[in-house]
């Protein structure tokens, strides 16, 4: 994937254009590529309808796609508004009242909401949303699933090592090179020493090419997204980050709360209670490789897990 989440620099760098993971039309996505302009106008939630909105980027989509089917199978009429833009614009018309449900990644949101909040697990991350958020706004539960930086290994570097977790990775990374975006040693260096003891042999700037040189041995670390097909196509394993440096970014609904009823709390929940990262993984996989729509993607799942 093309960004890095979790610290405020890197928030700051994209001047709040945080939409959750992905550039545009392409990929697992990035949630800090959110350039597109905002809607030439939204419809109001109301009448009982449920306006669904979603980011710029295909895994958006494809979950704003879920959402809505769950709905419409539980009877509720729904509207969707794919691909509005920018969480500054997609934000804005849920607060309003124009869109009454995106999907949406609960450390950013926090991050846009208070930059400097330093909350990084789930469950601290979704406490400090339900403080900040203005009283239109809800969260629902949180999925398991997530969408997040990673220190990622291919499979034959973590048998080879014995590599599961960053403390592991801790006891050989002097030997190893590691590879991400450009401004990705400034902003981890200090960071990764400080909480796990990692001290690289050498950092390249790979940026979106830190999977394919995984995969070609160039690197033997890399910044990749946990969403990222290339996760699976080119074998790569997320090692486990058990001191939780990188926060929580869990798909999570975001509602306006006037225009959202008890079938509408109840139905997303149980999406998020199946949704898991791997699942999301799976999904994009088809979306990104196999070129089908995540309209036909959502469906299979939502049937497989007998929610429409």
């Amino acid at each position: 994937m093309r960004r890095m989440i979790g610290t405020a620099a890197v928030l700051v760098s994209a001047t709040l254009a945080l939409a959750a993971c992905g550039g545009g039309g392409g990929g697992g996505g990035n949630p800090l590529d959110t350039t597109s302009a905002a809607p030439s106008g939204s419809a109001a939630a109301a009448g009982g309808k449920a306006v669904i909105g979603s980011f710029d980027f295909d895994e958006s989509v494809l979950l704003a796609s879920i959402y809505a089917q769950a709905l419409e199978a539980k009877g509720v009429q729904v509207e969707e508004k794919p691909r509005i833009g920018s969480r500054e614009a997609v934000y804005d018309q849920v607060k309003n009242g124009g869109l009454t449900i995106v999907p949406e990644y609960n450390g950013n949101l926090l991050a846009f909401i208070d930059l400097k909040n330093t909350a990084s697990t789930t469950d601290e991350v979704n406490a400090a949303l339900k403080e900040k958020l203005p009283a239109e706004l809800e969260v629902l539960d949180s999925s398991p699933a997530e969408d997040k930086d990673s220190l990622s290994v291919t499979k034959e570097t973590q048998t080879k090592q014995s590599l599961n977790t960053m403390e592991d990775l801790a006891k050989v990374s002097k030997n190893m090179v590691v590879g991400g975006p450009p401004e990705f040693k400034k902003r981890w260096e200090a960071r990764f020493k400080e909480v796990y003891g990692i001290e690289f042999k050498q950092w390249e700037p790979k940026g979106p090419a830190t999977a394919d040189a995984l995969k070609d041995g160039s690197i033997q670390v890399g910044n990749v997204f946990t969403t990222d097909p290339k996760m699976l196509a080119n074998n790569l394993v997320p090692l486990q980050d058990t001191k939780n440096i990188f926060p929580a970014q869990n798909v999570t609904p975001l509602l306006f709360k006037a225009g959202a009823s008890d079938t509408i709390r109840t139905t997303l929940n149980g999406v998020s209670a199946k949704l898991s990262t791997q699942s999301l993984l799976d999904m994009m996989q088809k979306i990104s490789v196999n070129k089908d729509e995540p309209a036909t993607v959502a469906k299979e799942w939502l049937t497989s897990n007998g929610l429409a």
